[in-house]
């Protein structure tokens, strides 16, 4: 083999070696690369959930509940019946008022001989009916600090005798601390209203109604059944008072 022939080996071995190393750099790199970018993914990820747990903390956090509220927190309980009506209504909803002038006395007359105890969840499913003012957030939170200041009943039913028309504005919150003060409240529940101190929490029982399957109101369950009126439609005093016959047997 020649001299000449030789050197060109030589080179061309080098060449291989050099080509080997910088394969071997390159893939070193790329290892490296990846575990850091792993590295970072995790750590964005660990991030990203603290920050998503701190918000759902917060949340939840801000959500002021009624002491009084019964149901994990989702509605006011009046009577002491051992048959359980639970009620789910909106104050900007006219079949709520319907079912209410025809139904509320006889619930009224069931609470007072001890046979039920109502439970009324104040849900907020009609707010885009109040030209963006959410009257039924609204109405919701002002009988959420009724209350809380052991006022439910007599504002529940001061709210319905003055419930404004479906896609009305609603009534101000002027308005509702002065239907507040016609049935004894005072400053705390005009604080209430102004600061909209149970807003987020109306959410949160307009979220459990819906997450329970039901869509509109009034929507009337007497011990875990939901009670419906001919065809399907809402229930009647005589509807309300058989199916509390029924489940006391």
């Amino acid at each position: 083999m020649s001299k000449a022939q030789r050197e060109r080996d030589r080179a061309a071995a080098r060449r291989i070696v050099e080509q080997q190393k910088a394969a071997a750099k390159r893939r070193r790199v790329t290892v490296w690369t990846s575990v850091a970018v792993v590295a970072v993914l995790v750590i964005a990820g660990l991030i990203g959930w603290g920050v998503y747990a701190n918000q759902n903390k917060t949340d939840a956090s801000s959500v002021a509940t009624p002491s009084v509220a019964v149901d994990d927190g989702t509605a006011f309980a009046v009577g002491t019946g051992p048959v359980t009506i639970d009620l789910y209504e909106d104050f900007m909803c006219p079949i709520c008022h319907q079912f209410e002038t025809d139904s509320g006395a006889t619930l009224n007359q069931l609470v007072a001989d001890k046979k039920v105890t109502v439970r009324y969840h104040t849900v907020a499913i009609l707010d885009d009916a109040s030209n963006g003012t959410k009257y039924s957030t609204r109405a919701a939170g002002a009988a959420a600090e009724a209350a809380q200041e052991g006022k439910f009943k007599e504002y529940h039913d001061v709210l319905y005798a003055n419930q404004p028309e479906e896609n009305s504005d609603g009534l101000t919150d002027a308005k509702l601390i002065d239907l507040g003060k016609s049935v004894g409240l005072g400053d705390a529940f005009a604080t209430a209203v102004n600061n909209k101190t149970y807003d987020a929490w109306v959410a949160k029982v307009t979220d459990t109604f819906a997450s329970r399957g039901f869509n509109g109101t009034p929507t009337v369950v007497v011990n875990g059944k939901q009670l419906q009126g001919a065809n399907g439609g809402v229930p009647t005093h005589d509807d309300l008072t058989k199916a509390v016959e029924a489940a006391e047997g």
